[in-house]
């Protein structure tokens, strides 16, 4: 398979896009030390203080395909698991890779952690040696944890954020350039900014000390608001926690005009993920549908370079309807 294509690019930072009463980063001499570093997406808002951690390097394909991951969850009942569904063909979360990519020529994966039968250094180095085989790679591990980051019982943040470092362990043995770690609703308090923020900060440093980018996604309407999430990063302030903005979830609990607004603001800080969907259910079990054209036009007026990772979140079968959305995809990013 042809190597992909990448953009080099100098480092800079969109003008556009500076979020009300911050102040300006120091000059891209400072930063960059004058180097032209090779990266996927560079373009981020202008964030508050200065730098102390590298800025992440990933380098993110050129080609509309090759910028295309497909997600385990929507596969959860053909997998092995707790989510496996009986009478289905089931394989292993280390066979998934060679069966995307037979099914549809597609080279990256993103992992659930559901899915990971162990976490053992014997797993991973089978998992990352069938990733070669395949001639596959991770795009982002979607992590999920019941422990809230910003619960008031001091123990229960230690065990999210010990959670995070795990799995940014794992990113590393597997060759993951990012993780999306989740924001559990706590059981004793309302989402708090200050306790979120200093239980991330512990994680976002340690990441960035493994060269792990790690991503908020706007999954729950209560603990992972779009404008919470936007709130949360910039006063964390480090350009190694990002945004994964999610195509539909927002719109399955919140009105058009919302999510769209959302969207965008989510799309200001994302880096190397988001996730592609063209409908979702809400609660009610209404199916909404998401304006893709509408969607395609934030993404690129945001200068997203990262991967478009297809999650296809609806009742039935997830095959048919994943090879749709990867050529809805493929023609929205040509």
């Amino acid at each position: 398979m042809p190597e992909p294509r990448h953009i080099k690019v100098r480092a800079t930072f969109m003008s556009n896009s500076k979020p009300p009463n911050m102040e300006s980063l120091p000059n891209r001499r400072d930063v960059l030390t004058g180097i032209a570093l090779t990266v996927g997406t560079v373009f981020l808002p202008r964030l508050s203080g200065a730098i102390a951690a590298p800025l992440p390097s990933v380098k993110f394909p050129f080609q509309p395909r090759e910028r295309i991951s497909i997600c385990s969850y929507p596969f959860r009942e053909f997998i092995a698991g707790d989510r496996h569904k009986p009478g289905n063909p089931s394989m292993d979360l280390k066979d998934f890779a060679a069966h995307v990519v037979e099914t549809f020529n597609v080279t990256k994966i993103e992992p659930w952690t559901h899915h990971f039968p162990s976490t053992d250094q014997d797993y991973l180095q089978t998992f990352r040696k069938a990733l070669e085989k395949a001639g596959a790679s991770i795009a982002n591990i979607a992590v999920d944890t019941r422990d809230s980051p910003y619960a008031n019982d001091l123990e229960e943040r230690q065990r999210a954020i010990a959670y995070s470092k795990k799995w940014i362990d794992v990113a590393v043995t597997i060759g993951s350039p990012s993780v999306r770690t989740n924001i559990a609703r706590a059981q004793d308090a309302k989402p708090d900014i200050d306790r979120l923020a200093d239980s991330l900060r512990q994680v976002v440093a340690y990441a960035s000390s493994r060269n792990i980018v790690v991503h908020l996604e706007n999954d729950d309407s209560v603990s992972e608001d779009p404008f919470l999430l936007v709130r949360v990063v910039t006063k964390v302030n480090s350009p190694w926690l990002r945004l994964l903005p999610d195509f539909g979830n927002t719109l399955a609990a919140q009105n058009e005009t919302y999510s769209y607004r959302a969207i965008d603001s989510m799309f200001q800080y994302a880096y190397g993920i988001c996730h592609v969907k063209d409908s979702i259910g809400n609660d009610q079990g209404e199916i909404k549908h998401v304006d893709m054209a509408r969607t395609f036009t934030v993404l690129r007026r945001r200068s997203f370079r990262g991967y478009c990772s297809i999650e296809y979140d609806a009742p039935g079968d997830p095959y048919q309807p994943t090879a749709k959305l990867i050529e809805k995809t493929i023609h929205y990013l040509s």
